[in-house]
C-alpha cells in the first residue's frame, strides 16, 4: 500500500504582505506636508512694541487713536461724544470696521512723516481674546506702538 505524505509546514505556503514601500511612501507624504503648510504668527511674535514700566513725560507728535474694548465684546474708537462703535459680533474675530479704520489712521500719519500710536482700554471682564484680535488688527495695519492705558470715564 502506498503512503500518502501529508505536509507539516503549511505556513510556508501561506502569501505574505511586504508593507516596506508603504512606510516609505508615508514618511513622504508626511515630510511633503510638513513642508508645504504655512505657520501663522502667534501674538508675541508680532513686532509691537509695548509700553515701558513707567510713564513717558514726551508728549506724542500725533494724537493717539483710542480703542476701548467693552465687556460684550463691542469696539469703540475715540472717546466722550465723538465715541463711535465699530464692531459689535463678538462671534466675528476679522473686525473688518476697525481694520478700515486703521489703515486710514496709519496711512494719514505715515503721510505726514509720523509714527501712528494707539491706545487701548479692555474692560476687565472682556474677553481676552477680543482684545487679541484688536491686536491682531493692529498687527495688519503695521501700527507698532500701543499703548494699554486704564484712564477712561466707565458709566
Amino acid at each position: 500500500m502506498a503512503r500518502k505524505k501529508t505536509s507539516d509546514n503549511l505556513e510556508e505556503d501561506e502569501p505574505g504582505l511586504d508593507i516596506s514601500s508603504l512606510i516609505d511612501v508615508c514618511f513622504l507624504l508626511l515630510i511633503y506636508f510638513l513642508v508645504t503648510t504655512t505657520i501663522q504668527p502667534r501674538e508675541q511674535d508680532l513686532k509691537m512694541q509695548l509700553p515701558a514700566a513707567a510713564p513717558s513725560t514726551d508728549t506724542p507728535e500725533l494724537q493717539p487713536m483710542f480703542i476701548k474694548v467693552d465687556k460684550s465684546g463691542t469696539i469703540y474708537i475715540n472717546t466722550g461724544p465723538s465715541q463711535e462703535a465699530l464692531d459689535s459680533d463678538p462671534n466675528v474675530r476679522k473686525l473688518p470696521m476697525l481694520k478700515e479704520r486703521l489703515d486710514t489712521y496709519a496711512g494719514a500719519a505715515k503721510a505726514g512723516g509720523k509714527q501712528p500710536m494707539v491706545q487701548i482700554w479692555a474692560d476687565p471682564e472682556a474677553m481676552q481674546q477680543r482684545v487679541v484680535d484688536v491686536l491682531n488688527c493692529l498687527a495688519s495695519a503695521k501700527v507698532q506702538s500701543v499703548t494699554f492705558t486704564d484712564l477712561v470715564d466707565t458709566p
